[in-house]
């Protein structure tokens, strides 16, 4: 099992990064417990359940929490974990009676993991928002698209995965950690638009050094001809990461055009260069191309659909992706030479382990089914 493994983190169901956290922790071996509502969230409106990767790995029970008895058994669960993350606006689990000071006073060593938009505190806390919000405000957004055209949203990897959960993630096993060593828990306040900015370390440091000038027109953001994607012959593309000189010499090598040997950093000559270069590359196929400059120092790669890269041989040979119970998705990942992570089981329907995980967790017959009957689980 995983690096977590003996660790018991409570999830209060959320959306985007809150599961994405969980998913995280749960793949490094933790024993995840998902409270849901029994209706009304993302994980039970999915016609399959067994497509909610982000669900993988953990147990899911169904606890009112708005009723008095349902928040009572959360803060009873509280005393037996290690952790406890939610995704509510801040003063919601505080209205609940589950906010940090109730939890912490049951157990003073839990660390209480807060996953929200624009944080607990400041003009917009309590503001709604989405990813795109959160990275149009850390500053990311305006730098992502080409010259010309309105920014364009990469998906919800940078606000909801790479700056919210990941970084929820992240900061609840430091805090672990650290609870290790001084026995006291604390609360993790994981905002979007904070992980978003950190994202953009570099390139605050890039902008004071006066090079990163007009979006779409620098070395890494489609600017260069070296560093961007082409279209092929059959109507695909190829990505080009020929950033180093010595791989650019190869590159242009494999072009034929080594004799010319156009300027790499010469801004004025890149858009020129990149007609040149998307008119060569039009002249073949991406597997032409793959034959030519895979495996090289070009710094190649296809660029692969979400179908087709679990069938890339790179992909295959590392086993990066799997299959479970028919449902192809990503290899849990850092990977580890000794504690090696595993999917530990896959989504569950919304519930189906509430009185399973609650026996597991201490919780009586006899007050399964009081609680049952009073409608404080379902």
């Amino acid at each position: 099992m995983g690096p977590l493994q003996g660790v018991r983190i409570i999830e209060i169901g959320g959306i985007g990064p809150g599961p994405f956290a969980g998913m995280l922790l749960a793949d490094m071996g933790a024993e995840v417990l998902r409270v849901e509502r029994a209706s009304g969230s993302m994980a039970s409106q999915w016609p399959n359940p067994e497509l909610d990767i982000l669900s993988r790995g953990r147990r899911c029970v169904c606890i009112n929490l708005k009723h008095p008895d349902g928040a009572a058994l959360v803060l009873e669960l509280v005393q037996r974990a290690d952790a406890l993350f939610e995704g509510n606006r801040p003063g919601v689990m505080e209205r609940l009676g589950l906010g940090p000071d109730a939890c912490l006073a049951r157990n003073p060593r839990l660390v209480y993991g807060r996953m929200t938009g624009w944080g607990q505190e400041g003009p917009l806390a309590h503001a709604a928002g989405h990813d795109i919000n959160y990275i149009a405000l850390a500053g990311a957004l305006d730098h992502i698209g080409r010259r010309g055209q309105p920014p364009t949203p990469p998906l919800n990897l940078v606000g909801d995965f790479g700056g919210g959960g990941l970084m929820l993630a992240f900061g609840m096993v430091c805090a672990l950690l650290e609870c290790q060593r001084s026995g006291r828990g604390q609360v993790v306040d994981a905002a979007m638009v904070d992980g978003a900015a950190a994202l953009m370390a570099v390139f605050h440091g890039v902008y004071q050094s006066g090079f990163l000038t007009e979006r779409g027109t620098n070395m890494l953001d489609s600017g260069s001809h070296f560093y961007d994607v082409y279209e092929t012959a059959d109507g695909k593309y190829v990505s080009i990461g020929s950033f180093e000189p010595q791989f650019y010499a190869e590159l242009l090598q494999r072009l034929g055009l080594e004799e010319e040997a156009p300027p790499q950093l010469d801004p004025s000559r890149w858009p020129e260069l990149k007609e040149r270069f998307a008119a060569i590359f039009k002249t073949k196929t991406r597997q032409q191309w793959c034959e030519l400059l895979e495996g090289t120092d070009v710094c190649f790669a296809p660029v692969l659909s979400v179908a087709e890269a679990p069938v890339h041989p790179h992909n295959q040979a590392r086993g990066t992706f799997v299959q479970v119970q028919g449902i192809v998705q990503p290899r849990p990942a850092p990977r580890f030479s000794r504690t090696q992570a595993e999917i530990q089981r896959p989504p569950a329907r919304v519930g189906e382990h509430t009185e399973e995980a609650l026996r597991d967790w201490g919780v009586t017959p006899e007050r399964l089914a009081a609680l049952k009957q009073a409608g404080a689980i379902v």
